[in-house]
């Protein structure tokens, strides 16, 4: 009897501290996961092409969202007045990086945070911008990619020249609240003086500006038009090529990757390429990497996109050499 009750205590017990394990078992939090901030000033129908793009990225590298990462977006819908507040509210969610989805969000995420890190998903000069101390050692919580503004415009100039017949002035717009656009303007100035042509800077802070620009610019006999990456710029994209063609301005632009572009020409890096391999640097943070220590990235690959309707509507030939150089040619 005694040995009896000796087992049953024994067994008793066995369920007591099986009970308890699993008890203890459910009360183990859940693990967490890693939160991405994403911060756009753009809506987001506009770049749908570059968000599936770093998603794209994030699935390469192994993140689901929602099974082992969760990504916060936020959009601005092309009201820059909005961003400091969105880049505030990622902070005080405490994500463990935020992606910046071009240099207007970019900044105010930096004036937000010196310790969350920050990937640019594409910046066109951050270190003049200040976002960086150099492309090869960041030294601060900011790095990413880099899309070179500078060279680009400087590219798209020569592009022109070799396009448009007797170029002698080209008008340049540009928004001066995008982040290095001093920087941008003085190598455009440069290569201009290189090529001898005149520059006339358009300066368009809002909608209301550009129709007022293409009357100056019609005023001081511009040939041509390159037209600066913005947030502003890229938003107004549509109303940007009616006026060019209304205007019987060939136009250059930056690539604005799957979205058609009625501008006769776009020469640059593809941005969308840029959103995916921000992918990598959420990686690598996330596994313990610092952003001071990781290179800003620069693009190796440019793509020239030419308009041959947009070419018949304003009355222009593209020469065959130019056009034997496209990558893409819409009739």
């Amino acid at each position: 009897m005694r040995s009896q009750a000796t087992i049953g205590l024994r067994i008793a017990v066995l369920i007591v501290m099986l009970m308890g394990v699993g008890l203890a078992a459910q009360a183990q939090p859940a693990e967490k996961l890693p939160r991405v901030g994403f911060l756009a000033a753009a809506i987001p129908s506009l770049i749908s092409d570059r968000t599936a793009a770093f998603r794209q990225g994030l699935k390469e590298l192994g993140y689901i969202e929602g099974k082992n990462i969760t990504v916060e977006y936020r959009w601005a819908d092309g009201k820059l007045d909005r961003l400091p507040e969105l880049a505030s509210e990622l902070v005080r969610q405490k994500v463990d990086v935020i992606v910046t989805a071009g240099p207007a969000a970019t900044r105010p995420t930096r004036q937000a945070t010196a310790t969350i890190p920050i990937v640019m998903a594409f910046d066109h000069d951050p270190v003049g911008a200040g976002f960086v101390a150099s492309l090869a050692r960041p030294g601060g919580n900011i790095t990413g990619l880099a899309v070179l503004a500078p060279e680009i415009s400087a590219k798209q100039l020569e592009l022109l020249k070799e396009t448009v017949p007797g170029l002698v002035r080209v008008a340049v717009l540009g928004d001066s609240n995008e982040p290095g656009y001093a920087e941008v303007l003085k190598m455009t100035q440069r290569a201009a003086e290189a090529l001898r042509l005149q520059i006339e800077y358009l300066n368009v802070r809002r909608p209301e500006d550009f129709e007022t620009a293409f009357q100056a610019a019609k005023t001081g006999r511009a040939d041509a038009l390159l037209v600066l990456n913005s947030p502003l710029t890229t938003f107004h994209r549509a109303q940007i090529a009616e006026l060019a063609v209304k205007s019987r301005l060939p136009a250059i632009h930056t690539p604005l990757d799957a979205v058609p572009s009625a501008a006769l020409m776009t020469f640059g890096p593809s941005i969308t390429e840029s959103f995916r391999r921000a992918a990598t640097y959420v990686d690598k943070i996330l596994k313990g990497a610092k952003p001071a220590d990781l290179p800003v990235e620069q693009p190796t690959k440019f793509e020239l996109m030419i308009n041959l309707k947009t070419a018949r509507q304003i009355g222009l030939t593209i020469p065959p050499h130019v056009l034997a150089r496209a990558d893409k040619v819409i009739e």
